[in-house]
């Protein structure tokens, strides 16, 4: 009687780029212990940020959400009533906070749309090779750089009825035939406002536009010249598509901004309703009236709007970013 060989079993290596089991992960303890080593590091290096945050961002906010529930004047702070939502319901009714509202909604959609046009008709005429490229990008930050309190004050002599240079220059052309009180027409000074807020604000549309551009592949280019597609095909297919999540923070940055325009409206207009934003009205309720509730209220309400804002673009994007990767 034969005995059968028996030939004996080692364990196999595992080879390389094989997927690791739960035995095998269970095995390797330092994979855990290394990520939360660099968790610990990581909470580490953000926590005096945080705490920085909390302390200039987080507490006047709590300060200005608590105030809003309350009957709180600039001269009394300290003695005040809570009465709920009494703040909100005025603030509800009140048609010039609506006016406020439609003011900064109308100046945030013309004046992010008016730029990021501009900025990327700038941005792709920067981006071709021609002498004198660098300069040009340096010169377009200038408006930019300028503070926004500043450019104001010099748009607002330019836009001057009587000495202003914009009458000057308009005149002269034949596009008007008297001189206009830009800023001071109810009907023109929202526009003339845009205007003032596209001229600094497109040099930041255009440099972020720029550097997206700067990364795309230039073999994608390459292939589209031989095979003889139109350059506008080119854009809208090809450009367009690549520099989208480029494009979108640029705008989403400009319309949370746009969307809490005070310094240029005051310095330009002061409280007239035909150009007060929300931040305008909310501190016109907070300074000048001294009513702390009401005007927190107002603050509350434009913080609510902006988060929301947030919210349903980080949503849609994550959304259109997932179909487009499947």
């Amino acid at each position: 009687m034969t005995t059968p060989s028996v030939t004996p079993s080692f364990p196999q290596r595992p080879t390389e780029g094989a997927t690791a089991t739960p035995a095998t992960v269970a095995a390797a303890p330092g994979i855990s212990r290394l990520t939360r080593q660099r968790r610990r590091a990581a909470w580490l290096f953000l926590a005096p940020m945080l705490a920085v945050l909390a302390l200039v961002a987080g507490w006047p906010l709590a300060r200005t959400i608590y105030f809003s529930f309350t009957d709180a004047t600039l001269y009394d702070l300290e003695y005040h009533e809570f009465i709920g939502l009494l703040n909100f319901y005025y603030l509800a009714i009140d048609p010039q906070w609506w006016r406020a509202v439609w003011n900064t909604v109308f100046f945030a959609v013309i004046s992010v749309s008016v730029e990021t046009v501009l900025g990327m008709i700038i941005a792709l005429t920067l981006n071709a090779h021609m002498p004198g490229r660098g300069l040009l990008r340096a010169a377009m930050l200038i408006p930019w750089a300028i503070p926004t309190v500043v450019s104001a004050q010099m748009w607002g002599w330019m836009y001057h009825d009587l000495y202003g240079v914009i009458n000057e220059i308009f005149l002269f052309v034949g596009l008007i035939d008297t001189p206009r009180a830009w800023i001071a027409d109810p009907s023109l000074s929202i526009y003339a406002v845009i205007a003032v807020d596209v001229w600094k604000t497109t040099p930041f549309m255009t440099l972020l536009i720029l550097a997206a551009l700067q990364l795309l592949p230039g073999e994608v280019y390459e292939a589209a010249r031989v095979d003889g597609i139109n350059p506008v095909k080119v854009f809208f297919k090809v450009t367009l598509p690549l520099i989208k999540p480029a494009l979108m923070v640029a705008i989403i940055f400009r319309t949370l901004d746009a969307l809490r325009i005070f310094d240029l409206m005051y310095v330009l207009t002061g409280n007239s309703r035909a150009t007060a934003s929300m931040s305008v009205y909310a501190r016109q309720q907070l300074v000048d009236f001294q009513d702390v509730g009401y005007g927190s209220a107002a603050a509350t309400f434009l913080f609510l709007i902006i988060a929301a804002f947030t919210v349903i673009y980080i949503t849609v994007g994550k959304v259109n970013f997932d179909q487009g990767g499947k």
